[in-house]
């Protein structure tokens, strides 16, 4: 009974209702998306980070400035005018200037400048004697892993602002010692990721196939290894820079890094500590929002390059 039912059921449905449409091979050979390498989609996810695009627009504009800022400026950057000293912000000088009369805006650039270069070049020692160092200990594994290891964790453990105070004191304070001073022990972090990374991939088919076909130990590290583990590494490499510029600008603060007059933010903000308590609070905020912005652009810069370049949230 239910059979028959189903067969007139079906037996209902007019047959003009189904007519064939053919074959639309031009319709089956259209991509419905367009295929993304692994940088491009990278930087599709970075750009709807509003935050780190934000910090990304800030670091642009102040390497920007700090190169062509001061050309802007009629003022020198040592040049002292006690006439002019402690001037409110103005149409003539637009950051105001500090107690020898020197423009504050000329001198920020130029700090811009030092707090730069020592941050990326702290940042670009570490990234390439960590990328070596734990690129060897990882591929190579075993007994020279194990041996490469404890030394890392001997320096690990050594107290990072010491260390760099004891050799500013011995060495002397200038802008070489200080980008020496960083990178003593600032590559331990980045050796010890790369490790990481490397122990994981190097256990991957390609780098197996490599092998078996008698591929030199440097290549592999090179060709094989290290494009895989870009994105660690640069994430990492955003959070060293603002470390760097942190402690420069802390210990020109403390009078160990940059000498005056030479500009940098930590010494603008150790000369203007008595001028604070007089009212003349621009010769200390300017300094001081250009560190805590510097710090926070690269970081927020850091976390939406971490979220753009893991490749479990890629879609």
């Amino acid at each position: 009974m239910k059979a028959i039912q189903k067969k007139n059921r079906h037996a209902s449905v007019p047959d003009e209702w189904f007519q064939w449409k053919g074959k639309d091979m031009e319709a089956a050979e259209v991509v419905a998306r367009p295929s993304l390498s692994y940088w491009k989609d990278a930087w599709r996810r970075l750009v709807k980070n509003k935050l780190a695009m934000m910090g990304l627009v800030f670091l642009i504009l102040l390497g920007v400035m700090a190169i062509f800022g001061p050309v802007f400026s009629p003022y020198d950057v040592n040049k002292q005018d006690l006439p002019s000293q402690y001037q409110p912000p103005s149409a003539a000088h637009w950051f105001g200037t500090d107690g020898a009369g020197r423009d504050v805006f000329t001198r920020t650039w130029y700090g811009a400048r030092i707090s730069l270069f020592v941050g990326l070049m702290a940042a670009i020692i570490d990234v390439t004697i960590g990328i070596i160092y734990g690129g060897i200990s990882g591929y190579k594994g075993g007994r020279t892993d194990n041996i490469m290891m404890r030394i890392i964790e001997v320096l690990y453990g050594l107290p990072y602002l010491l260390v760099v105070i004891m050799l500013l004191v011995v060495l002397g304070p200038s802008l070489t010692t200080i980008i020496i001073a960083l990178t003593v022990t600032g590559w331990v972090g980045m050796a010890r990721i790369v490790r990481g990374q490397v122990l994981q991939i190097k256990n991957y088919e390609f780098v197996l196939a490599s092998k078996s076909f008698g591929t030199k130990t440097s290549r592999i590290i090179r060709k094989n290894l290290l494009p895989n583990t870009m994105g660690p590494i640069i994430v990492q490499m955003t959070l060293t820079v603002p470390s760097a510029i942190f402690a420069e600008a802390f210990l020109s603060f403390l009078g160990l890094g940059i000498q005056a007059p030479v500009a940098s933010w930590g010494v603008m903000a150790n000369d203007s500590l008595g001028a604070i308590l007089s009212g003349n609070w621009w010769t200390l905020f300017f300094p001081a929002f250009f560190i805590s912005f510097t710090m926070f652009a690269f970081n927020v810069l850091g976390d939406g390059l971490q979220d753009a370049l893991d490749p479990k949230l890629r879609k």
